[in-house]
């Protein structure tokens, strides 16, 4: 079977985990190229993958590449993921997708038209404790989720909402199947231009509320999710891959709760996509989060971001 030749766009603190996956794949994967601007990490990098090429302009690796990963700042997006796709290469884009709705619905509509494989990088999506527990989630009614973190001046160029709570947003619209029907959000902003806390609350046609707070201002991390649907509760801990599912079951007309056992078995989320991205190329079918999904949690964000008048 003939690999795919692969490039990584950005080789910074999330772009050098992705060359150092697809380096790993050797079996899948060559990892053919390496593009940043910085002059200073290519000559990092080149000690540690002296056998990949390393450019300072992405269009020069094109013809070179069947594949690519772009981790780049979100404004970067749509321009270089344009190219990419205009040359049909597949392309799996960091998490946003872009910075507006129409910006994304043209990169999915490029991608279907020439047939390549569009990724977003929601990569919680891929945490082995959402693999495990999507099947015990069969009809919230409530969710309340809760993603606090360190502030990191490198992502300044965008708010907490597209930053960090967009990921809860991608796995809430994979659990509630109805559509949105109204947005709330509160925030401020802290340490930057943009909004480093929000509190949001998302109104579906079926009934479920979802409650959501981000802030990267916080001491710890923390990433949990709480989903409370008809005789069960679930309790999610995206750091450290466990979960707990509570249900009520009636034995001899009593009714009592149990903790149904799980098995999770860890692993690391990036890694768990980046080959699924893969297993979608060579296999031509259509990948776990598409472009579609993608587009549909910026449209929410951006709702949220827009609530905020801030």
């Amino acid at each position: 079977m003939k690999k795919i030749n692969v490039a990584v766009i950005g080789i910074g603190n999330l772009g050098q985990h992705h060359a150092r996956i697809y380096y790993s794949m050797k079996d899948l994967v060559n990892l053919v190229a390496i593009v940043d601007i910085d002059q200073t990490k290519i000559e990092k990098f080149k000690k540690i993958y002296s056998d990949v090429e390393f450019y300072t302009d992405y269009k020069k690796i094109i013809d070179k590449i069947d594949a690519v990963s772009l981790v780049v700042p979100t404004k970067l997006h749509y321009t270089i993921a344009k190219d990419i796709l205009l040359a049909k290469k597949h392309i799996l884009i960091e998490k946003p997708i872009t910075t507006t709705v129409s910006e994304a619905e043209e990169l999915v509509n490029l991608a279907e038209k020439n047939n390549v494989v569009l990724q977003v990088g929601h990569v919680e999506r891929f945490n082995p404790v959402v693999q495990t527990i999507k099947d015990f989630v069969y009809e919230p009614k409530f969710i309340e989720s809760i993603r606090l973190s360190n502030f990191d001046p490198r992502v300044a160029d965008i708010g907490v909402v597209l930053d960090l709570m967009i990921h809860d947003i991608d796995i809430i619209l994979s659990f509630v199947k109805s559509e949105l029907k109204s947005v709330e959000a509160y925030g401020a902003k802290v340490f930057t231009d943009n909004e480093d806390i929000v509190k949001a609350r998302l109104r579906f046609d079926n009934g479920c509320i979802c409650d959501l707070t981000a802030s990267r201002i916080s001491l710890n991390k923390y990433r949990k999710m709480h989903i409370f649907q008809p005789d069960s509760y679930i309790s999610i801990d995206f750091m450290r891959q466990n979960a707990k599912v509570y249900k009520k079951v009636v034995s001899q007309n009593v009714q009592k709760v149990e903790l149904v056992r799980t098995e999770i078995k860890k692993d690391e989320p990036l890694k768990l996509e980046l080959q699924s991205f893969i297993s979608s190329i060579i296999e031509n079918k259509k990948p776990v989060v598409t472009g579609h999904h993608a587009k549909k949690a910026l449209s929410v964000a951006i709702d949220i971001v827009n609530q905020l008048k801030l």
